[in-house]
């Protein structure tokens, strides 16, 4: 039996279990919400004791401090299974992902499993992010030398 992309979308959608589409996008927002809400809380009483940099960084790094530490026991993973998108706010998904394969690998010890894995998803990203700054970096320079 030859099994067309159509036939196969429809079984797909007949297998699949409803999705409540609009419950889980404002779960989401909410969540997502909730944690920016936690950051600019941060930022405020950092802005108490310092200058506006400072507490922007001071804020950045509470907030992947504290998604660390939530990921750790597997908190955030609980809260990222019920708010789907909503937790992947950039900074804290981001260092969720990184702690995660670090702590999932743990039992091979400190170098090969959590030295090794806690670069799966950074490494990448870092990479890649680096090389697209300096692909836009001289799409930047050649247009302002043509100006």
């Amino acid at each position: 039996m030859k099994l067309t992309p159509k036939k196969y979308g429809e079984m797909v959608k007949n297998a699949s279990p409803p999705s409540p589409v609009w419950r889980d996008c404002v779960w989401a927002f909410c969540v997502g919400g909730l944690i920016c809400t936690v950051g600019e809380a941060l930022r405020r009483m950092y802005l108490l004791w310092y200058d506006k940099q400072t507490a922007g960084m001071l804020t950045s790094v509470s907030l992947i401090l504290l998604s660390a530490v939530l990921t750790v026991p597997g908190w955030y993973q609980k809260l990222a299974a019920k708010a789907g998108a909503g937790t992947l706010v950039p900074i804290t998904g981001f260092a969720n992902s990184v702690v995660s394969p670090a702590v999932e690998f743990k039992a091979e010890g400190w170098v090969t499993g959590v030295g090794a894995k806690i670069f799966t998803i950074a490494g990448p990203v870092i990479a890649f992010g680096t090389l697209a700054s300096w692909v836009w970096g001289l799409i930047y320079w050649a247009m302002q030398a043509a100006a």
